[in-house]
């Protein structure tokens, strides 16, 4: 979440319902940015990475319209989240490795595939040692 702006206002609309709520913003550029802006105003920010699907070498989505933007392979998507989960990094669609901090991962269910992996993605987890927890835990 790149927009200054967007940033503050969504901060401000939390703060205004209940400074409890979590904030799940979409990790990759301008993470930084919202998190400043969310723990100055008192709200805790998590950020979301994709497992099934493609990033841009600029730590943004790939647009669905590009081929390879997403991940129908459960076995590719499995691996994506290990990397995701512990590296904070992901591969590009070009190739290059890019940070992207994230504390959850985000299936889309409008994927014909995502109960595969899912699957996959929890195996995978689970196997390499990591402990999968509720969003606030």
């Amino acid at each position: 979440m790149g927009n200054e702006g967007l940033s503050r206002a969504v901060t401000e609309a939390i703060a205004a319902v209940d400074k409890d709520l979590l904030w799940v913003a979409l990790g990759g550029t301008g993470s930084e940015t919202a998190k400043q802006i969310a723990n100055d105003a008192g709200i805790r920010v998590v950020f979301e990475a994709f497992p099934d699907r493609a990033y841009t070498p600029e730590g943004k989505l790939a647009p669905r319209t590009l081929p390879g933007a997403l991940i129908k392979d459960p076995a590719k998507a499995a691996q994506q989240a290990l990397l995701m989960a512990v590296e904070g990094k992901v591969t590009a669609l070009d190739g290059s490795t890019i940070t992207l901090a994230a504390q959850t991962l985000c299936v889309h269910g409008d994927n014909p595939s995502a109960l595969e992996l899912v699957r996959a993605i929890r195996s995978t987890l689970e196997g390499a040692g990591i402990k999968l927890m509720p969003i606030g835990a």
